[in-house]
């Protein structure tokens, strides 16, 4: 057995290990509420590793660029890793790599220009450890608590636009792909792997609007077309000035999850590449998404996973989430 049918196998098998010992889903709907920590603030947690004048700006903003946090050495050995996946010299079980739209089939050959990001590489050790950095993990115990999952791995490697606009990422929460909560004990790190700015299509974020609910999110009409699962916010104020994060080479950008953010064109002929994760407390539980806003992604999602892995057992978003989850610190307790 081997490919997507060796990966169906181990999902269906890791599901029937997972779910007898897991709690149940606590019933809620999509918004989510801000518990408060004793000093007042409701974003971060107390700590000896960020400034007052850090933890406010967090707390009003929703974000934090941290200069310089990954070395050069380590973000040329994941650029390295990457073009061998790209030129499938190396296969990874359950990884998921994705084309920009304007590429048609016809055209595609394995190379690192074909694809625009890869998704879910836990099972990729040299990738994987990057979520496994020290620098890394002291900053996002600032916002998660000392139980750290990693949930959610990518690397995107932006595209030169051919003219259609669709290496945008249209503005988004990304709590709206995750049933799990709280909010506040989810962070997003996001790592640059050479200089990004508004040429080659930097983050994009509208700060404070992590005070807020999680939107409700489809796919934008866009004329050029839109990439699998590049679902936008469908109601927000379009006139909020915008802050653009120009980084340098190893700067990292740590977000809320109800950030509303995006990313513009790349309008040079460049490939503009990122490696993330979002990371969990171990202590956040997973939710049931049905009749809330999450619907739409959670058959989207289904859809996906059942057409690539055969999957022949009834599965849920959840399922799909505790499949890719992996501790990187502390005790696992309910994700």
């Amino acid at each position: 057995m081997q490919g997507e049918g060796r990966a169906g196998w181990r999902l269906e098998t890791v599901l029937r290990h997972l779910r007898p010992g897991r709690p149940a889903a606590l019933p809620t709907s999509a918004r989510v509420g801000a518990a408060t920590n004793p000093g007042g603030f409701h974003y971060t947690l107390d700590n000896d590793l960020l400034t007052p004048e850090q933890r406010h700006f967090y707390e009003e903003n929703g974000y934090l660029l941290i200069k310089n946090l990954v070395s050069d050495e380590d973000i040329e050995r994941f650029r390295n890793e990457f073009i061998k996946i790209c030129k499938k010299e190396i296969q990874v079980p359950g990884l998921i790599a994705m084309r920009d739209v304007t590429i048609a089939k016809s055209e595609f050959v394995p190379d690192e220009k074909a694809i625009t990001k890869i998704q879910d590489f836990q099972e990729d050790e040299e990738l994987f450890r990057y979520c496994t950095l020290p620098q890394i993990l002291k900053y996002v115990e600032c916002f998660t608590g000392p139980n750290i999952m990693a949930m959610h791995t990518m690397l995107i490697n932006k595209p030169p636009d051919p003219g259609k606009m669709s290496s945008r990422h249209p503005m988004h929460q990304d709590l709206h792909y995750f049933p799990f909560r709280p909010a506040n004990l989810i962070v997003a790190a996001w790592t640059a792997m050479e200089r990004i700015d508004r040429s080659n299509g930097c983050l994009v974020v509208l700060p404070g609007t992590h005070k807020g609910s999680l939107k409700q999110h489809d796919y934008p009409e866009w004329e050029g077309g839109v990439n699998k699962m590049y679902h936008g916010v469908r109601d927000y104020d379009a006139n909020q000035p915008g802050v653009h994060l120009e980084m340098k080479k190893g700067d990292t950008v740590f977000f809320h999850p109800l950030l509303i953010h995006g990313s513009g064109a790349n309008r040079t002929q460049g490939f503009r590449k990122a490696i993330s994760c979002h990371f969990a407390s171990a202590d956040c539980h997973y939710i049931d998404v049905k009749g809330t806003s999450q619907e739409n992604i959670e058959r989207e999602v289904l859809e996906i996973a059942q057409k690539k892995y055969s999957v022949t057992i009834p599965i849920t978003l959840k399922d799909t989430w505790m499949i890719r989850g992996r501790l990187v610190k502390g005790e696992r307790i309910n994700l």
